[in-house]
């Protein structure tokens, strides 16, 4: 019996959730393939527009899944799935007193993921002005392709500290480096993670199920994402 593929493109801030949830799904559905393509949610977008072939999109804010619905390249109608979180996080500083830290001398650059293409580097700004602090940190701050490269630039000593998804923070590879301070969601607007399904199949309805098992829950919450109430 051949193996079937599912192409899933994924946000940045999903990168290691996803790749677990996979992992589960392999356990469980040994026969079916599943290959991640992340990217920041804006530039997956984008290649989804000019019909890059991927069955399931996975994106940080739910505003591209309805765009593509808009531009009739989806099957069905997205669904929020998740909340995400803003943190504020350092491999080497002291993040306990928040956003506040961030004014101090010893901080160097800030990372911050691009907010044209990038929904967390959004919900970063709009932090950082809600906190009326941006006018001090701006000359500070480092632009990064996405919210997983953010982190990278702080995890390699480039940026002191960042804004990252708490999706990120939770991973082993950020969480055994590092601390996180969790920004109060008062300050930007939610990260409503959201998926369609750009090709039907057995394969996409039978993954997109699996989604709302128990199992698949506790891998979102692992990773600091809320399930949303239906």
């Amino acid at each position: 019996m051949s193996s079937k593929i599912i192409k899933i493109a994924a946000a940045e801030d999903l990168r290691y959730t996803i790749t677990e949830l996979c992992e589960h799904y392999k356990e469980l559905y040994p026969d079916i393939i599943t290959e991640i393509f992340p990217n920041s949610s804006g530039m997956l977008f984008k290649q989804i527009s000019t019909h890059v072939p991927f069955d399931i999109f996975f994106s940080a804010d739910v505003k591209y899944p309805n765009k593509l619905e808009e531009l009739k390249l989806t099957v069905g109608k997205p669904t929020i799935f998740a909340i995400g979180q803003l943190v504020l996080w350092s491999s080497k500083k002291d993040v306990s007193k928040g956003l506040e830290m961030l004014l101090s001398d010893d901080i160097g650059n800030i990372s911050i993921a691009n907010p044209e293409v990038a929904p967390y580097g959004k919900r970063a700004f709009e932090a950082l002005i809600y906190y009326k602090i941006f006018d001090q940190v701006k000359n500070k701050i480092v632009i990064a392709e996405d919210v997983l490269r953010a982190g990278q630039t702080i995890l390699n000593g480039y940026s002191d500290a960042g804004l990252i998804a708490l999706s990120l923070a939770r991973a082993t590879e950020f969480s055994e480096r590092g601390k996180y301070f969790l920004i109060d969601e008062k300050s930007y607007s939610r990260p409503e993670q959201a998926f369609v399904i750009l090709k039907q199949s057995k394969e996409t309805t039978d993954f997109i199920k699996y989604l709302e098992s128990n199992k698949a829950k506790d891998i979102l919450r692992k990773y600091g994402f809320r399930i949303p109430q239906k």
